[in-house]
Order: structure tokens, then sequence, then C-alpha cells
């Protein structure tokens, strides 16, 4: 398994009508998604509203889509929980459920030390079955996995890479440091991401992508192989990336993706469909980049 370039962090369509999961929309978007180019996905992770699903929900969405992609790309599950024990009963699920790795996002909520973080890390990557992507994301868990912890969890033999969510230049320079063919550095923030690839991270795990996979994979492919026209097309998504962050992730998200016909912009609570006062805006975005009539052409 060798992950590098676009992968899209998947949104999971729901029904408004019962709140159920929207299989056949998910059909459609990891379709969207490998026509256009994006090289893995990633499954019930924070943007796939994981923690808004049971276990039934989560094994039946991880099999549908390993179904559905039939090994045309690798399939990531989001198993990061609070606690370790969780975590991997999670990982093992979704091992079982047809998963590649686990994408295992620092403990939430509980603020470990790094010394906390070591051990869990440690101990979901030894007894969970799959190969595990750590994730960094800050602002969302108030745990920080720092760069010196980083360092020792790289050296253990089933850990294969980092998700990096801050846009902090220093940070992801000092997460290089550690990549090598077996750890891979990924960025997790899609307006710093070209920055990160230019200087050497191996891909980016996207929420963008899951609207314009093939802009997206176009720019991710430019800056890793230094074609001119990188930053052009990294400029031509930073509109995209804006109307994205105007409320919490995935509402601006789930919305986009009903106006391209890939799900309804339902939400299960305590989110809500994004607010009228950004409706206009972003439609606006969407049909300046095209993939309005892009997508109803396919259609």
């Amino acid at each position: 398994m060798i992950l590098s370039g676009s992968i899209c962090a998947l949104a999971t369509p729901l029904r408004s009508r019962d709140d159920s999961l929207d299989l056949e929309a998910c059909g459609r978007l990891v379709d969207y998604q490998i026509e256009g180019g994006t090289r893995a996905l990633v499954v019930a992770g924070s943007t796939g509203e994981a923690a808004a699903l049971d276990e039934a929900e989560y094994s039946a969405l991880i099999e549908f889509v390993v179904a559905r992609v039939a090994g045309r790309v690798p399939v990531l599950a989001g198993t990061g929980q609070p606690a370790t024990a969780k975590t991997i009963a999670q990982t093992k699920r979704a091992r079982a459920a047809g998963a590649d790795a686990a994408l295992v996002v620092a403990p939430a909520y509980v603020r470990p030390t790094q010394a906390g973080m070591l051990r869990h890390f440690g101990e979901v990557a030894d007894q969970g079955g799959l190969p595990v992507v750590l994730y960094n994301v800050p602002a969302r868990t108030a745990s920080d996995l720092l760069p010196e912890t980083v360092a020792q969890l790289a050296r253990h033999g089933n850990i294969v890479g980092i998700k990096e969510a801050l846009p902090d230049a220093r940070r992801m320079q000092a997460l290089l440091a550690f990549r090598g063919e077996r750890f891979r550095i990924f960025s997790g923030d899609d307006p710093t991401g070209a920055r990160a690839l230019r200087a050497g991270a191996d891909g980016i795990i996207s929420v963008a992508a899951n609207v314009a996979p093939r802009l997206f994979s176009a720019m991710c492919e430019a800056c890793l192989h230094g074609e001119a026209n990188a930053e052009a097309l990294d400029r031509e998504l930073q509109p995209l990336y804006a109307a994205l962050s105007a409320e919490p992730n995935p509402i601006p998200l789930k919305w986009c993706l009903a106006q391209l016909g890939l799900g309804e912009a339902h939400l299960r609570l305590p989110l809500l469909p994004l607010s009228p006062a950004y409706h206009v805006a972003t439609l606006d975005t969407l049909n300046r980049l095209g993939l309005v009539e892009a997508v109803r052409a396919v259609g």
C-alpha cells in the first residue's frame, strides 16, 4: 500500500427522511472520487461524521465502500476514540470490514500526556490489526501530538505515516525529518497543503477533494512533480477552501455535495445544515469552478 497525492476524507451521505445511511449516494461519491484521480479514500473520519455512527452503521459503511472501490485505491478507516481499548476495538472492527489501514486521531477531550499518546498509538498499532496513520488535529481534539513523540512512533513497524492538520510550516518541516519509504507525511489542511507538498510531504488528506476531485488531484500532482502550474491550481482552489470553512466541517461540505447531486445537505444532530447566509456565495464558488455543470454532465 503506497499512499500519496490526493486522498479524500469522504463525507457520509445521510437521508433526511429517516436519518439513515444513503449508500446509493455514497457509491456515486466514491465513483466521482476515483474517476477524478483521488488516490485513496478515508471512510468514517471526522468529515464522515464518525462520532454519529453506531457500530453497525460504521461496519456497513466501510464494507460498502470497500466493495464499491473493488481494490482500485486503498481504503482507510477512521478508528480513533478517546480511550485506547475502544480505539483498538474500532480498529479491529474496521479490519473485519475490509479496510486497508486505520487513520487514528489523537485522543480527543481527555488530553493525554505525550507519554500517554506514545503508549496509546503503540498499543493500537500492536493490537488493532491494521497499519496505522497517525492524525494530529489539536483544534478539534485539544491534544497535540508533538514531533518528538512522532519521532519515536515513526520507528514502529506498523505505524506508516501521519496526517498533520496544523497549518504551521515549522511543524510540517519538523515532521518531514522523519519521512521515508516506510513513514509518510500528509497534510490535513487544504489551504496550506500545496505548501506542504512543495516542502516534501507525500500527499494531502483533504475535505475539498470531495467536491473537486479532478482539480484537487491535478494540483497535488503538479506540486509533487514540480510543475509550473502548481501555484495557479492552488490559487484556483483557495475560494473553495474558504467556502468549506464558513462553518465547521462537514457542514458546508454536505451543502456543496447536495448542490452537485451527491447526497443531501442533511447532518446528524447537533450539526445543522449550512446557514442560508452562506448559500449564495458558496454556490457562486461552485459555479465559478464549473463543478455543478461538470457533475450534471457526468450524471
